[in-house]
Order: structure tokens, then sequence, then C-alpha cells
């Protein structure tokens, strides 16, 4: 018996909608596992756990080692976020609207660190730094993580402006504005979400790695990363999990400010 076209397109759509979920659950019950975990009773990552306590949460705040980490993540974070974008920006426009030779290499070398594998990029990055002696120092942190944050903070950008009628900054200047006037009062406004989105991505891209933290990380500064790795050499107690739990935590966060100022270009769009 043949289905008809409308019973075939709904099998088909229960049928993704099936798969999806099942993707969805796949990806995530290990993250749930980790929340869980972090508030469980036994001092070893035991699941299910037997009871359930927010003991594990006041050792990682009132632990100076763990806050320090966590303080290092943040710092190190936001400055790749600001240097990204004063980097990115102006490298987007140049890819964008320039006319020069090798501008399409220019930009395989900006995405570059997308493809290369990024332990290469570690063991490079920590040969140069370590002969220049700024091994574990913040100033090795900020430029390792742009390195591999960059890419992304570029493309965000390249996307906006690509997607912008450069006809309406043409307009402002020939009204009587200069070009730069034009950029900043016309052209900034309209590729915001671009320049938030890349922001974002910079920060959750330092935020979360640890590859390179490892690298030049010192005893004395050490990413939120780079702690749990060095404290899950040694031992597994919950509160591994609890530092595991508040980056996702500040990942979703970022990830929820950066829907809703989707949303909102989206309206006034």
């Amino acid at each position: 018996m043949l289905l008809s076209p409308n019973a075939m397109g709904r099998g088909l759509r229960y049928g993704l909608n099936a798969t999806t979920a099942l993707i969805a659950v796949f990806l995530l019950l290990p993250i749930l596992f980790i929340v869980l975990l972090s508030f469980g009773s036994s001092q070893w990552l035991v699941f299910p756990p037997p009871g359930w306590t927010l003991k594990w949460y006041g050792q990682f705040f009132s632990n100076a080692q763990w806050m320090d980490s966590a303080l290092v993540s943040l710092k190190v974070a936001l400055l790749t976020t600001v240097c990204a974008l004063a980097i990115g920006l102006p490298s987007a426009f140049a890819l964008v609207r320039g006319k020069f030779p090798g501008r399409e290499l220019l930009y395989a070398l900006f995405t570059l660190p997308m493809i290369v594998p990024l332990v290469i990029i570690a063991v490079a990055v920590y040969a140069l730094f370590l002969k220049l002696g700024y091994t574990g120092t913040l100033f090795a942190f900020v430029v390792s993580h742009v390195i591999v944050a960059l890419p992304f903070t570029i493309i965000s950008i390249i996307n906006s402006l690509k997607l912008f009628d450069q006809s309406i900054e043409d307009a402002a200047v020939i009204c009587g504005a200069t070009r730069l006037q034009a950029i900043v009062k016309v052209t900034f406004p309209a590729i915001r979400p671009g320049l938030v989105s890349g922001g974002l991505f910079a920060f959750l891209v330092s935020w979360d790695e640890v590859v390179l933290s490892v690298m030049m990380a010192s005893p004395g500064l050490q990413t939120l990363p780079v702690k749990m790795w060095t404290t899950l050499r040694q031992d597994l107690t919950p509160v591994i999990a609890v530092a595991s739990t508040l980056l996702i935590a500040l990942s979703l966060l970022v990830m929820f400010i950066a829907a809703i100022a989707r949303r909102r270009a989206e309206a006034k769009g």
C-alpha cells in the first residue's frame, strides 16, 4: 500500500525529530552527569550519587587556589576578547574592502589556527615564549589565546560586513559625514551582531582552552582548566565536577547573552 505524500512528510518529520532528540541526549547526558556529580555526597566521582550535598561547592569557593585559577581564567578571557576584537575588526575591514595583492592568502593565514592541530600551535608558541622568557606570564596566556580565538572573531565580523549594504555608508558620506564618522555611526551599529558574536566566541575559546594554557602555565599562574587538569592527575574528588559545572554554566550564560543580542538585532532589523 502506497503512502500519501502527507503521510510520508509526517513520517520523515517525526523521524528527523526523533533523530535530533537522540543526538541531543547523547551530547547532553555527560554534561548532566557532571552537574549531578558536583552535588553528590560521595568523596569520589560515583554515579548515581548516594546522597546530595553542597559541601563540594563550599570547598571550591573556600579554596584560594581554585578561586585564583578562576580569576586568572576570567582575566585572560576578557583580555583575549578585547585583543581579538581590536585586531579582528580592522583585519575584517581590510579583508572585505581592501583591494591588494595577497588578500586571499592573508585570509588563509588568519584562519590557519582553525585547521592546524592545536598541539602544534601550542608547541610552537611555547618554544617562542621560552626563548623570549615569557612563559608563565599573563602576556603569554593572552597572546596564545588570541592566536586561536582571532579566526572566530574575524569570520564573524566578515560575515556581518558582507551582509551590510555599503551604499548606506556612502550615503552618509554624501550627506556630509567623513568616512570615519560614517563607519562609526552607521556601519558599526549595523554590524554589531557580528562584533558581539566575535567577542563571545573569543571569550569562550579562551575560557575553555586547556592545551595552550598547560604550555603557558606556571606554578603561580594557572587557568581553571589547567588547575582541573593538574588536580585530575592527583585526585578524583567532586570538586573537579564543581569546577566543570561552573565552566559549563558560564559558557551557557555567554551563549544565552549571544542569543538575546541576536534576537534584539533581528527585531531592530
